[in-house]
Order: structure tokens, then C-alpha cells, then sequence
């Protein structure tokens, strides 16, 4: 009996160490490391209260960010110009239904231009850049004559 209440003892002592350096409490008497304790939890209980009404507001401006990116007004926006033999084209404009990319690449090939090179995005908006030459140099190419046909291919 004597050692079990002895080996009781060491336990508890030794978990009370172990409360006391959790919690950081400069305490040595049993009692007040255990109200150090209890202050403690409440503070950390406190700090994710806070995280948690933090986190829901940053959902809520994501939330709100996702809304306006989907119903943003973007001004349809066809840009090109010429640069020594090539053109670089930018054009920007709503999402849509159809398929934009498409509807323009196809009125380059009808125009009788290659796409050296392009960037396209579509996240929230259709948005691209490309830099396109004639296949036949020689043909002069008219910058009004480009924008009208891809503003055309944009609209179908």
C-alpha cells in the first residue's frame, strides 16, 4: 500500500511537471500551476475563437471575390498592331458560351496569317495575346481590316 500511494504520488508530480512546463507557469505550488493551466486553455481557447472568425471572414471576402469575378462587366477590347512584318493582336472580352479561341484562329487561317505566338486565358474573362505574320509578305494587311473580322468572330 505504501508504494502504491508513493508511486501515486510521483505520477501526480510528474504530471504537474509536465502541466507546468506546457504552460509555461513560474508557479510551484500544485494549486496555482493548475490555475495557470486553466488561464492558459481559456487564452488558447480565446485564440481560436479568433482564428475561426478570421478564417469565416476571409471565406466571405473569397465568396464575394468569386461573385464579382463572375458577374464583372468586361468591355469587349480588340487591339492590334502592326511591328515590322507581323501583328500583335490583343483581344479581350467575355467568357461566353462559345468557344472564342476557336472563332478567332479560324478567321486568322481565313485571313492567311500564321500565330507565331500566343497566350490565352479564361479564367473569369476571355483574354489573349498573340503575335501573328502573313503567310504572304507581299499581301499588305490593313490593322482596321483584322479588328473588324476578329470583332466579328468574338460576337458569333
Amino acid at each position: 500500500m505504501v508504494s502504491s500511494s508513493l508511486q501515486r504520488r510521483i505520477a501526480l508530480r510528474r504530471k504537474v511537471n509536465i502541466l507546468r512546463t506546457l504552460t509555461n507557469s513560474k508557479s510551484v505550488k500544485k494549486s496555482s500551476i493548475i490555475i495557470d493551466s486553466l488561464l492558459y486553455i481559456y487564452k488558447l481557447k480565446l485564440k481560436l475563437e479568433a482564428i475561426k472568425r478570421e478564417y469565416s471572414n476571409l471565406m466571405e471576402i473569397k465568396r464575394q471575390y468569386i461573385y464579382l469575378m463572375e458577374h464583372i462587366q468586361v468591355p469587349e477590347e480588340v487591339k492590334v498592331e502592326k511591328i515590322g512584318e507581323t501583328f500583335l493582336v490583343k483581344v479581350i472580352c467575355k467568357k461566353g458560351d462559345q468557344n472564342k479561341l476557336v472563332s478567332i484562329l479560324e478567321v486568322f487561317d481565313e485571313m492567311g496569317v500564321n500565330v507565331v505566338q500566343a497566350s490565352v486565358s479564361c479564367n473569369y474573362y476571355f483574354s489573349m495575346e498573340a503575335i501573328v505574320a502573313p503567310q504572304n509578305p507581299a499581301e499588305a494587311m490593313d490593322v482596321r481590316q483584322i479588328i473588324q473580322l476578329i470583332s466579328k468572330a468574338i460576337d458569333k
